[in-house]
């Protein structure tokens, strides 16, 4: 369920069991239906943990040349082998363009097609027929069926809500639906779209979006800006809903408690801005917010967001340009810090391409307890983030053999992580302590 599970800590990811530092820890996944395949490591110690140096994952030249980080440990943490063994199965195969998976209280996992599909996948996974009474969806591009989200008193009121991109007169917008999941799980009723974002336009990218539940019973929503250079200033108008973070009851009204209510020309949904292209967040065991965004080249972004800052975008950023260049947009060019904006907890350039997260908080991986799982598109990897009194001390990457692009990972009652890949002929996989 993609809401806060409160469970003792000492501090925010407080990691347990870490041992000295390594380059490049890498884990095996299993590949065919049905099979397994295992992974362990060596123990490993925290970054940069007192004065003893460590070695950096990321080797590699930044695309920002002369950039410099706003504080020790903001970009290229110590690479850390956590000393876990686990199972990666294939639950299942031939999931068209999957985007999110929500695993459901009895075992069974929602996933979402981008095509605009919801379909329910068994424990031993068997796809059930798309469920029916989803609205249309304008499946160009990045747009689609996106993210789902189970309501945090599923287990009375069967109610979901999701992220399409709605077409609309004009163009497109991510909007936010609900509906209640009928008793064999064959359609969704009493279906409304309970946020229209807004303005509409006319692209087919950066539509964000992640829901998550907080420990205050709101719903949560990350936003794209649109990508475009015209939509770019967006992220910084509080008339727009693009490049935001945002905050509704799960009626879909703005909380009274949201930092811009009242104020004369603002969105009331908005929680905070300067945002790129979320497309990862989760709450920890604090009830913090985080969220992953998409940089450009260089400059994906981890955040703690709190209410009514500024995140920078796309005045403040790390990174280049696609093309090259420095960053910039009808607002002037971007630096990588600027009064009033605030710096992202950890940065990596090159990227990660982030999608998906989670931070853990089950029972089956004791030295994964609290740490931040994030999903890799274009690294085609599951980055692990240790994090220690709100900075990033380690960074492991898993399932890099696997070479496939994770789109979401999520933790299951079972205590096992689940993932899906983005692909055609995508997977639905589960890691589980190795049998």
């Amino acid at each position: 369920m993609r809401r806060s599970r409160v469970v003792p800590v000492v501090s925010v990811f407080t990691f347990a069991a870490v041992a000295a530092c390594a380059p490049r820890p890498e884990a095996a996944g299993g590949t065919t239906p049905g099979e397994s395949a295992s992974a362990s490591s060596p123990g490993g110690q925290g970054a940069q943990q007192g004065s003893q140096p460590c070695t950096p994952l990321e080797t590699r030249d930044p695309n920002g040349t002369g950039q410099q980080p706003a504080s020790p440990g903001q970009t290229r943490a110590c690479g850390v082998r956590s000393n876990v063994a686990y199972d990666v199965q294939v639950v299942a195969r031939g999931i068209e363009k999957p985007w999110a998976v929500e695993p459901l209280p009895d075992g069974r996992l929602l996933v979402t097609e981008k095509a605009g599909r919801l379909r329910i996948v068994s424990a031993n996974g068997q796809m059930g027929q798309p469920i029916a009474g989803l609205p249309e969806v304008d499946a160009r591009g990045q747009g689609g069926l996106l993210d789902v989200a189970l309501s945090p008193r599923f287990a009375q009121d069967r109610t979901l809500f999701w992220t399409f991109t709605e077409p609309r007169e004009g163009g497109n917008g991510t909007s936010v639906g609900r509906g209640v999941l009928s008793a064999d799980g064959s359609r969704l009723e009493q279906v409304r779209v309970i946020l229209h974002t807004r303005p509409t336009y006319n692209n087919n990218m950066h539509f964000g979006s992640r829901l998550a539940f907080g420990p205050d019973g709101m719903l949560y929503v990350t936003m794209g800006e649109r990508s475009d250079r015209e939509t770019r200033p967006q992220a910084q108008a509080l008339d727009s809903h693009l490049g935001k973070t945002l905050r509704i009851t799960p009626d879909g009204a703005a909380p009274p408690d949201n930092p811009f209510v009242g104020q004369a020309g603002a969105l009331p949904e908005i929680w905070s801005t300067g945002h790129r292209n979320i497309q990862a967040s989760a709450f920890d065991a604090n009830g913090q917010f985080w969220t992953i965004e998409h940089g450009t080249r260089g400059g994906d972004e981890l955040n703690r967001v709190q209410p009514g800052k500024n995140y920078g975008w796309p005045i403040a950023a790390y990174g280049i340009e696609y093309r090259g260049g420095t960053i910039s947009s009808a607002l002037g060019e971007a630096q990588t810090q600027r009064p009033n904006t605030e710096q992202p907890v950890y940065y990596w350039d090159p990227v990660i391409a982030p999608s998906g997260a989670q931070v853990y908080t089950g029972s089956a991986f004791p030295a994964w307890r609290n740490s931040l799982f994030i999903g890799g598109l274009a690294s085609m990897r599951l980055v692990r983030l240790q994090i220690e009194n709100g900075r990033v001390t380690g960074e492991e990457h898993l399932l890099t053999d696997r070479n496939q692009r994770i789109r979401d990972v999520r933790q299951g009652p079972d205590g096992a992580l689940y993932l899906v890949t983005d692909d055609q002929n995508g997977e639905l996989l589960r890691i589980a302590p190795r049998r």
